[in-house]
């Protein structure tokens, strides 16, 4: 009998940092002989048209881009969208459209043989079970994020969350030592837990929200994780203990490298434009004598922490690039930079709006990275063996932030009330290796890069089997012959 070819259907988050990890896997099961299609949402089907041009959504024969409402009003085409309001629509809006699509789909081509879905958007499970299908969840943050959710109810149970007022949040209070969460740091604050648990509201969006799709996850035929054992063992240890199955298949930045080539090299992810001068500017630096300052594409900040950072950067001494968005500011305020910072580093920065982050982190001359800690951000630098300084906005950033720093080594804390001086300080222990701590970093981050190289390494890498593991015994498990 004639094996079919199989088709799955990826389904992400419609935010920049889960689109990317999405379509990094899409092109890797492709590169294994699936047939994709793409799930995008109308809005963002829009935004990858303005910023990449129509070819972006084009797709080849058997690489297939679709899209669904998100169920929200018309918003600005250039603008994130607010974070809590996408998150609860997708939740309560998004079902129905799927469904629709996978049946039409199994109508008009290649049958749907799997669905691949981003664990926040684990109401895919229900849509693949409607049509007899294995559904799959990429759980695209990090491991020891997840059992920071995992462990709200904890968190909840010994009476340390919700917060009681609001005086909690700048009282000390969040520096409550949290040493017996299970699968978690010895180290952790109750800070350190993804930001959604600082709240005084039980009923908040975003806390329910990941507190109902991170125990969603045991639904699904297996989840996957972008990340390596050897960097998130215990945390690992807990999530395999908790769900069926989970495949670490990172980091997925390098193992997706084969992906990138030929035709597929023309399907990306980003929303924003990306500036190609910033590798051009990079290829005029020392080795390792550049700062890369880039916060993701959803934090904010307020025009007094703009210019604290400025001045840090400005005074530090060393070339910096900087990755400043149109929608940085709280509050859709003007991003303005002083004039005097302009002139003060005149001839050693470049501003840019978006860029190409990961050959930005590959490139020799990046030397530290400071970074909002998102999980695509943390495991590229990571990988690319760069150190970070970290300054964590929301979610699960604290968490990423607070491993790398007295878990993995490679990290050091910028404090919430940011300060120049901070900034100054901290950049000048990483990059002249002015004292024992900056060196130590330096050391760690190159041992990581190593391992991660390793863990990818064709043949014979953990991820490289764990991802044959995944397509053999899950993907294809429930394939339909003729």
């Amino acid at each position: 009998m004639e094996v079919k070819k199989p088709h799955a259907v990826i389904v992400p988050l419609p935010t920049q940092g889960h689109v990317t990890p999405m379509l990094k896997l899409a092109k890797l099961l492709h590169c294994k002989g699936f047939h994709i299609t793409f799930v995008n949402t109308e809005y963002n089907h829009r935004r990858l048209v303005r910023s990449r041009g129509p070819a972006a959504v084009e797709g080849l024969p058997d690489f297939r881009f679709a899209t669904i409402p998100d169920g929200l009003p018309p918003s600005d085409a250039d603008a994130t969208q607010d974070i809590p309001s996408v998150c609860y629509s997708t939740m309560t809006t998004c079902l129905p459209p799927l469904k629709r699509l996978l049946g039409e789909l199994n109508r008009g081509g290649p049958p749907v043989t799997c669905v691949v879905a981003d664990n926040v958007m684990s109401f895919s499970v229900d849509a693949a079970a409607e049509i007899g299908v294995p559904c799959v969840l990429f759980w695209t943050a990090s491991a020891c994020g997840y059992m920071g959710y995992r462990n709200f109810r904890f968190l909840m149970k010994e009476g340390i969350a919700p917060l009681k007022d609001e005086a909690q949040l700048s009282n000390g209070y969040l520096d409550t030592p949290v040493a017996q969460a299970p699968g978690m740091s010895r180290h952790m604050r109750l800070r350190d837990f993804p930001s959604f648990i600082c709240t005084t509201d039980r009923d908040d969006v975003m806390l329910n929200f990941l507190l109902h799709h991170s125990e969603q996850a045991g639904r699904a035929a297996a989840v996957i994780v972008n990340t390596l054992d050897e960097l998130e063992q215990p945390a690992l240890d807990a999530m395999r203990a908790m769900l069926p199955r989970v495949y670490t298949i990172g980091p997925l930045n390098l193992l997706a490298d084969k992906g990138e080539a030929g035709p597929l090299a023309g399907i990306r992810a980003s929303l924003w434009r990306e500036d190609r001068s910033c590798l051009e500017w990079l290829d005029g630096r020392e080795p390792r004598s550049v700062v890369y300052v880039n916060f993701g594409s959803i934090t904010t900040m307020s025009g007094g922490e703009l210019v604290e950072f400025a001045w840090g950067l400005a005074n530090c001494g060393h070339p910096f690039l900087w990755i400043v968005r149109n929608d940085l500011l709280a509050k859709g305020a003007a991003v303005r930079l002083p004039p005097e910072f302009l002139e003060a580093t005149k001839g050693r920065c470049l501003l840019a709006s978006w860029c190409e982050q990961e050959a930005v982190l590959r490139h020799q001359a990046v030397g530290v990275f400071l970074t909002h800690s998102g999980w695509n951000s943390a495991l590229v630098s990571i990988s690319a063996g760069v150190p970070m300084l970290c300054w964590p906005f929301f979610a699960e950033q604290q968490t990423n932030a607070r491993y790398a720093c007295v878990e993995w080594g490679v990290g050091m804390e910028i404090g919430d009330d940011v300060r120049r001086d901070e900034v100054e300080a901290r950049i000048r222990e990483v990059m002249g290796g002015e004292g024992a701590a900056g060196r130590e970093m330096k050391r760690r981050a190159a041992e990581w890069e190593e391992m991660c190289v390793r863990a990818t390494a064709q043949p014979g890498g953990r991820s490289v089997a764990n991802l044959e593991s995944l397509i053999k015994d899950v993907l294809l498990a429930a394939r339909p012959t003729d």
